[in-house]
């Protein structure tokens, strides 16, 4: 996929940060893209709604701690992605390692992550300004609508 420059204006008003404790978790649409912002443990996060696996909405997903790290579990196929990197996390096993065991293993950096600030009890997200492709851009946009309908299709047809 070719790089794409990513949108940099911003920081983006996204709520007073009293109402957005209480909700825990409140979607977003900025410029034109959709966020998640998490308050957890006494951190906001801000990520991609939809997963980049398959574009399940992350917004009621469980969050477990896995390897040391916060991550937000994906409803649809328990994709384990973390809160503050975007990496996604799996356990595998190395068969040229003996004795075998299970361990974790990072995808490296799949789920765009976007920087919450807060002043004042208001709390802003500035959209990434990371450079080049990352898998949860692929469920963004109109294009990405389409992208989920068309997922969520095929995995009613397989049930």
């Amino acid at each position: 996929m070719a790089d794409k420059e990513q949108p940099t204006a911003g920081p983006h008003f996204v709520g007073k940060r009293d109402e957005l404790i209480e909700a825990k978790r409140s979607f977003r649409t900025l410029e034109g893209r959709d966020i998640l912002i998490i308050w957890h443990q006494g951190v906001f996060y801000a990520m991609d709604s939809y997963c980049y696996h398959a574009g399940g909405t992350l917004q009621n997903g469980d969050i477990e701690e896995f390897n040391g790290k916060l991550c937000i579990i994906c409803p649809k196929h328990k994709y384990k992605i973390s809160l503050a990197e975007g990496e996604g996390l799996y356990k595998g096993v190395d068969p040229a390692l003996k004795p075998s065991m299970p361990r974790w293993y990072s995808k490296g950096v799949k789920q765009r992550i976007h920087t919450v600030t807060e002043t004042n009890g208001d709390v802003y997200v500035k959209l990434s300004d990371e450079c080049g492709w990352i898998d949860s851009d692929y469920y963004q946009g109109e294009k990405g609508k389409v992208e989920r309908e068309k997922a969520e299709a095929a995995e009613k047809k397989q049930s």
